[in-house]
């Protein structure tokens, strides 16, 4: 049977593993790693006792029934690990997962959760859906969570290190992305455990690409705070990026959301809202901040507002931030005049003074120097002196 296989490889193609391979014609080098080990193990073998070793070889149509089906046989395990090896002991593989439609898991992703010995879950009821859809039994599954992240991560990593190998994976979407797998993912690399990313679907990705917005770089916001201090600074640092801007939101938060985007100063930037991505009911809603504010509080008076959003909010345009930085120069320019009025009244020393203003304000010297000088002028009568640094960086 193995001298049949060799005759095979000879002959030129070899197949077994979904494609042809061009064999020995090119050299053993040319074969996986896997078939590389059959060919050795078929060329030590003996010759068959009816086969002498300078006899002509029979022609493949002239094996029996039993050959052939222990030949499929071989070739069947040897291609099960076509495209690439086994998974490596020790190593914790972070797995993306489909985000609504099962036909974009990546077949690494199926083999991984295939082969791994522990799959850990962020919902362990969800996950074994997808496991049993893959054939896998979920009893192999380890709960981890944001409630028991820091202990769900020191198992893990006590198993890794012990030799076993964990896929790690989310309800939707890639782990670690907003989710406890960014802790796991932590430890593992203060631990020293080797971290795999197996790449996949990934909901912010999906939403920028067909947002429209003409963009280099983006802003990743993920989940805000729910209430609090936390979330108004969040919103506020949000709204003064002048990159793109991605957040996930959860629909009976999602008007609360855009409401207060739109009242921190955002109500004209462009949004792209996108509901259900992937899933039957796919929806990308257009418009800015502002208008669908109205237009989802509209549908959640109505009990329809439903599904998981991920909401792309525009780059601020050149036009904008150059009236934003003219807006900040006159605003900080006002707040230098009242703060030197008094001071220059009272007859203080002006470059003592011009330091003070300008670490007060976080403002750069000269501006501050060149408006003491304007205010001077004014003072003594002789009207402005100069143009108080208008087209000058304060900051």
């Amino acid at each position: 049977e193995r001298r049949a296989v060799a005759r095979r490889m000879r002959s030129g193609l070899l197949t077994g593993c979904g494609r042809p391979l061009l064999a020995l014609a090119l050299g053993p080098l040319c074969l996986p790693p896997h078939y590389r080990t059959l060919a050795a193990r078929m060329a030590s073998a003996p010759p068959p006792r009816d086969e002498a070793p300078g006899a002509e070889p029979r022609r493949p149509e002239e094996e029996d029934g039993r050959g052939s089906a222990a030949l499929e046989a071989e070739l069947q395990r040897a291609g099960g690990r076509s495209g690439g090896s086994s998974l490596r002991p020790g190593h914790v593989y972070f797995v993306a997962t489909p985000i609504g439609n099962l036909d974009d898991l990546t077949l690494r992703a199926a083999r991984t959760l295939r082969e791994a010995d522990y799959v850990a879950s962020e919902d362990t009821r969800h996950t074994a859906k997808l496991l049993r859809h893959l054939g896998v039994s979920p009893a192999k599954q380890l709960s981890h969570h944001e409630h028991n992240a820091l202990a769900a991560s020191a198992r893990i990593i006590a198993l890794a290190t012990e030799g076993a190998t964990v896929a790690v994976v989310s309800d939707a979407g890639t782990p670690g992305i907003s989710d406890p797998g960014a802790v796991l993912a932590e430890r593992c690399a203060a631990a020293g455990v080797p971290l795999v990313p197996i790449p996949g679907a990934c909901a912010a990705v999906s939403a920028l690409s067909v947002s429209g917005f003409a963009c280099t770089g983006f802003r990743f916001g993920g989940f805000l705070p729910r209430s609090g201090r936390a979330r108004k600074q969040r919103l506020a640092e949000l709204v003064a990026d002048p990159n793109a801007v991605v957040l996930y939101e959860a629909p009976h938060r999602l008007v609360a959301t855009l409401s207060e985007l739109a009242a921190a100063g955002a109500g004209d930037r462009r949004l792209v809202a996108a509901r259900e991505l992937t899933k039957l009911h796919e929806e990308l809603a257009r418009g800015s901040v502002g208008g669908l504010a109205a237009h989802f509080g509209a549908l959640e008076l109505q009990g329809k507002l439903r599904g998981e959003f991920t909401l792309v909010m525009a780059p601020i345009s050149e036009d904008e931030l150059q009236e934003r930085a003219n807006d900040a120069r006159e605003e900080t320019q006002a707040r230098a005049r009242s703060l030197l009025g008094p001071r220059l009244e009272a007859g203080e020393p002006l470059s003592q003074l011009v330091r003070d203003v300008a670490a007060e304000l976080g403002a750069r010297k000269r501006p501050i120097y060149e408006l003491a000088l304007e205010m001077q002028g004014e003072m003594r009568g002789a009207g402005p002196q100069a143009e108080s640094g208008s087209t000058e960086k304060w900051t």
